[in-house]
């Protein structure tokens, strides 16, 4: 389980396989101190095992069910990934729950500067836009944030200035695609709904 509180921007070094599964290698001195091969580590919001951990990098498979459903079939070596190890038991829970288990993506239609920060609309599925509610939270590319806004085709965060600085978000552009996670407590809400009809 993770919380969304992204611990540092990691940068792809290498990138191995093709459309059937890639293996990816990752540059993050922080992340590796205290990371196991078996470990889980959150990439872009996506739970994955690290396979292999040296002093300074760490590498995670994905398969096609990884590549179809998140953004990681569009990252490139050189570009940077916001990173975050599983929360341990004893550990602050600063953001929210958060499973690394990404349902599907969206897409940046629009930033805007606002006052010292920003603010995003992403453009996501019905079927994911039915989960999501203004000030509840939502993780986009593994930050928990809080939705600012909703409307039928789109959401909007409200990013401030040591979001933008500690988050590969710096580098985000209009047109660019992340992983959305919905919050797992209105899936289990409306499933216990479903159930009693």
């Amino acid at each position: 389980m993770f919380t969304g509180i992204i611990e540092t921007v990691g940068t792809v070094t290498a990138i191995d396989g093709g459309p059937d599964g890639k293996r990816f290698t990752v540059e993050s001195g922080l992340v590796t101190s205290d990371l196991a091969v078996g470990g889980s580590v959150s990439v872009n919001g996506v739970c994955l095992t690290a396979t292999t951990v040296d002093d300074t990098r760490f590498t995670v498979d994905t398969i096609i069910e990884t590549l179809e459903r998140t953004n990681l079939g569009t990252v490139a070596v050189g570009d940077g990934v916001n990173l975050e190890r599983a929360m341990p038991a004893s550990g602050r829970f600063d953001g929210h729950v958060v499973q690394g288990h990404v349902d599907g993506t969206g897409g940046i239609t629009q930033i805007e500067p606002e006052g010292t920060g920003e603010r995003w609309t992403i453009a996501a599925p019905s079927e994911l836009l039915a989960y999501v509610v203004e000030k509840g939270s939502i993780t986009v590319n593994g930050v928990s944030l809080t939705v600012a806004a909703v409307s039928d085709r789109s959401f909007q965060i409200a990013l401030i200035p040591h979001t933008l600085e500690v988050t590969a978000f710096g580098d985000a552009a209009e047109g660019d695609a992340v992983n959305l996670e919905v919050d797992i407590l209105a899936k289990y809400v409306e499933r216990l709904l479903e159930a009693r009809q």
